[in-house]
């Protein structure tokens, strides 16, 4: 794991979406097919999707998913994919594709096989961004969830439905494997208490810190 502590949380988010930007354009251009960029959900990651969203890039080659979801609409305010939407898919980003990890199933598990399908020619991920809960979960593999232990096997399918206490709605998540397995990782976390339970993952194993699955290639951003 490599950490880079910035002086601010604006020189945070200027320097993050730098380094997407730049490792975006360098997978763009070693592929014939393109690139593919896996981002979280929530909150933390806006300023840095509202800045990336006007990099100079070849957008129209980049393939954009989520790294999980939760099984509402995109129309509920709890959507990843909204956010998603409305903070990266823009600019010149818009010319992206945008690939939801969702579906008007009634259940995430009758949503997965075409979901899978749809995920599969942009593997393995070429630039992954996650964040971390105070819990020490990434994506929605939070500890205690009912299909943690299936979404950590080293032979865990593509997208595991999940159901947690802490993550409220029904999700489907990335698995750990495919997780680990992208080009390039960077994590994006910030303030006091998530850095302290940084610190405590990398003492723990990933069924305790989930974050850990993935923290071996990663680089960590944070600033208070």
């Amino acid at each position: 794991m490599k950490f880079e502590e910035y002086p601010d949380r604006d020189a945070l988010w200027m320097g993050l979406a730098d380094r997407l930007a730049s490792a975006l354009g360098e997978a763009v251009r070693g592929s014939d097919g393109g690139a593919s960029l896996c981002v979280p959900g929530g909150t933390t990651p806006g300023p840095v999707f509202d800045l990336l969203s006007a990099a100079r890039l070849d957008w129209d080659r980049v393939t954009v998913f989520l790294n999980d979801e939760r099984w509402v609409p995109e129309s509920s305010e709890r959507s990843n994919g909204r956010l998603v939407r409305q903070r990266l898919i823009t600019d010149r980003a818009a010319a992206a594709t945008f690939l939801p990890l969702w579906s008007d199933h009634a259940t995430p598990e009758e949503g997965l096989p075409a979901l899978t399908e749809a995920l599969q020619p942009h593997l393995p991920i070429s630039v992954l961004l996650l964040g971390m809960g105070g819990d020490m979960h990434t994506a929605s593999l939070f500890p205690g969830a009912d299909r943690l232990a299936e979404a950590l096997a080293p032979d865990a399918p593509l997208l595991v439905p999940m159901r947690a206490e802490a993550a409220g709605e029904p999700r489907v998540t990335i698995s750990a494997p495919y997780l680990a397995g992208a080009l390039q990782i960077h994590v994006l976390i910030t303030g006091d208490e998530k850095r302290a339970a940084l610190e405590r993952a990398q003492g723990l194993p990933p069924e305790e810190a989930p974050i850990r699955a993935v923290l071996s290639n990663a680089t960590v951003h944070w600033a208070a």
